[in-house]
């Protein structure tokens, strides 16, 4: 099976990058060799070449082979002993092969034999620091992987936590709007108002612009949408106590939001401002960009503002679900409008969608 892309570069960049230290530290042990050389500089650099590439593939055979090792035997110290065997085997067999036919071994030429005493002691003494060098620096990267591996798992697992702790806050939302307009358009037919079929008309605008939104990313545009429906079907239900307006910036349509961020704010409105209130009121909802914030204001004018009134559960889940949503980069603020009613306030960061 084909390796990924991504694994086939990280492979490639290892091999180069072990090739060209290779390279480099024969070349630098060339250059310090040098002046007691007695024989052609070319013939030093390639013995030392072909000796230090023999080394890094025996560095790199048992980085792999045997898979596994008795407990006894740890593996760097194999790679090591590989190294120490593998840089003087090859600079041998160098020396063996290049002894002419006829002529005595290498080891019985004194000039011949030094040569090969100098690479190969100088080999052994620089080629094992190289190699456990290469294997701390490997094992750094390793752990450095696997603590980037294990943050990686835990940012996913708490992003999977926050999005089940938001879905759970939006299934208990959910319902509170279905069945309390459920309840209203009940009521309405029940009592066999001739404006059933405007309000179940309205109803069925409603639930076609609500169920989409209930499972899927919301937009402020979106969510401008459900609200318009979910206002003309309470003013249906008490035509002479509610009157709103809706006033949406085009810009801002497109910023992202938790789903029923606006809904919340019109129902929680609806339910502790105006029906609580004998002479009704007004709702007002205000959709604005502002540089990098969306501002999202509704404003009614009921029963108004109680320090020492639970207005539901509606905003507390909000507020919950805009921090798992946007962290601290959203804020929710309610106060008192004068002379009457309460303001509620949503700041949302500018993501469009």
């Amino acid at each position: 099976m084909a390796l990924s892309t991504p694994l086939q570069h990280v492979l490639r960049s290892r091999i180069v990058v072990r090739l060209l230290v290779t390279l480099a530290a024969s070349a630098c042990l060339g250059m310090l060799l040098l002046p007691i050389w007695q024989s052609e500089p070319l013939v030093l650099f390639l013995r030392l070449a072909v000796a230090s590439l023999a080394a890094l593939c025996a560095f790199s055979l048992f980085e792999r082979w045997p898979r596994q090792l008795p407990a006894w035997i740890a593996r760097w110290a194999l790679q090591v002993v590989g190294v120490a065997i593998g840089l003087p085997g090859c600079l041998f067999l160098m020396y063996w092969l290049a002894t002419p036919a006829g002529e005595p071994p290498f080891w019985q030429v004194a000039d011949r034999a030094g040569g090969f005493l100098i690479l190969a002691a100088t080999g052994l003494l620089i080629a094992p620091w190289i190699a456990l060098t290469a294997l701390v620096r490997q094992k750094d990267a390793v752990a450095r992987h696997q603590a980037l591996a294990f943050e990686l798992e835990r940012s996913e697992l708490s992003r999977q936590a926050l999005d089940a702790r938001l879905h759970l806050l939006q299934a208990q939302i959910e319902p509170h709007f279905l069945f309390n307009t459920l309840a209203n358009v009940r009521a309405l037919v029940a009592a066999g108002s001739p404006r059933a079929p405007s309000v179940l008309d309205s109803l069925i605008h409603y639930l076609r612009a609500s169920l989409p939104v209930l499972h899927q990313q919301a937009t402020l545009g979106s969510e401008i949408v459900l609200v318009q429906a979910y206002l003309e079907l309470m003013q249906m239900r008490i035509p002479d106590r509610l009157a709103y307006r809706i006033e949406a910036d085009p810009a801002a349509r497109e910023c992202v939001c938790p789903p029923m961020t606006l809904m919340t704010l019109v129902e929680n409105a609806v339910r502790h401002g105006i029906d609580p209130c004998e002479q009704g009121g007004d709702i007002v909802v205000c959709v604005a960009r502002e540089g990098s914030t969306c501002r999202v204001v509704v404003t009614d004018t009921g029963m108004g503002f109680d320090d020492q009134r639970t207005l539901g559960t509606g905003l507390a889940s909000l507020k919950e679900r805009l921090t798992l949503s946007c962290g601290d980069k959203a804020r929710l603020v309610i106060s008192a409008n004068v002379p009457a009613g309460t303001t509620v306030i949503i700041e949302l960061p500018w993501r469009p969608f």
